[in-house]
């Protein structure tokens, strides 16, 4: 049996930096400790875990299974230990020093940021931002190893270990330039499915949930572009006649832009639910509760 009171803790900081740096002089520089320093407490690891952990390939040290199956613990504790120390001390964002990583997919950057950031530059102004793309299979891991503080999406199927409230209702509507030949002030299913389409998604499939819609009534639609992005596609609608199925609130923003007209979708569909997402470690957090809130202001504000 281990006795815990035998562990230095530290030993996992340097893991942790190890791991992260893929070497022993950049996690000393990390860790603002000499290399010695980082050694010898490598070496306890080794012994504590019976185990090499990290082995040199070229100028990388690479981790062993070992390494690899304990990373994500270690993260986990050492991001509770912090919380639970920060926990209980005065958080003022005026003062804070802080790198937050956001998980926010490229549609919902342009609803969401200018408000986080116009906070965060009255309020907070040494609290720097980080946007990355979701992942949505690794966003639990992500999650919990804090290389991401909070993300958005859609409902997701997560474990208990991820905490989540819903921030925003969106719903779907449609896109066309101004003067479109064929769409009036209203538009039908029939003029609807008559018209070439854009459509955007990340999906390698392509097809989206109009698409899953559409055949689940036995209709189809022709879509003439697949798209990776919002905003270059309100473009492509704005100087031609094909039309865009996207969320409202993303909409609206490009139809400042480009002075697109938005009709309602002339077909049922159920609303779109966005989420915030975060670690159960970090729930507590003074830092990520703060940021937390400031991003259901920024949603609260965009509509």
């Amino acid at each position: 049996m281990v006795h815990m009171p035998r562990i230095d803790l530290n030993l996992f900081v340097v893991f942790d930096a190890i791991y992260r740096e893929g070497g022993v002089t950049r996690a000393a520089e990390k860790l603002h400790l000499t290399q010695p320093a980082i050694s010898h407490a490598l070496g306890r690891l080794r012994g504590l875990f019976d185990d090499a952990l990290f082995v040199r390939q070229g100028h990388a040290m690479v981790p062993t299974p070992v390494a690899r199956s304990i990373v994500d613990p270690v993260r986990r504790a050492l991001r509770a230990l912090e919380a639970t120390v920060t926990e209980t001390s005065r958080f003022d964002p005026a003062d804070a020093q802080k790198h937050m990583v956001l998980g926010l997919h490229e549609s919902l950057e342009a609803t969401v940021l200018p408000g986080v950031m116009q906070r965060l530059i009255e309020r907070a102004p040494f609290i720097d931002v980080t946007v990355t793309p979701i992942e949505r299979r690794q966003l639990e891991a992500r999650l919990g190893d804090g290389t991401l503080d909070l993300a958005l999406d859609v409902l997701l199927p997560l474990s208990g270990d991820v905490l989540h409230r819903r921030v925003a209702q969106d719903r779907l509507v449609v896109v066309v330039r101004r003067d479109h030949p064929a769409i009036g002030s209203s538009l039908d299913l029939a003029t609807y499915l008559g018209q070439q389409h854009i459509s955007v998604t990340s999906r390698r499939r392509r097809a989206g949930a109009v698409d899953a819609e559409l055949a689940r009534l036995g209709l189809t639609r022709r879509i003439r572009l697949h798209g990776q992005y919002y905003f270059a596609a309100c473009r492509v609608v704005s100087e031609t006649d094909l039309i865009l199925t996207m969320p409202e609130y993303d909409a609206r923003l490009c139809g400042r832009q480009f002075g697109n007209r938005i009709l309602p979708l002339p077909i049922e569909m159920a609303p779109i639910d966005v989420h915030l997402y975060w670690h159960v470690s970090t729930d507590k957090d003074p830092a990520n509760q703060w940021m937390r809130d400031e991003m259901v202001r920024a949603f609260d504000s965009a509509r």
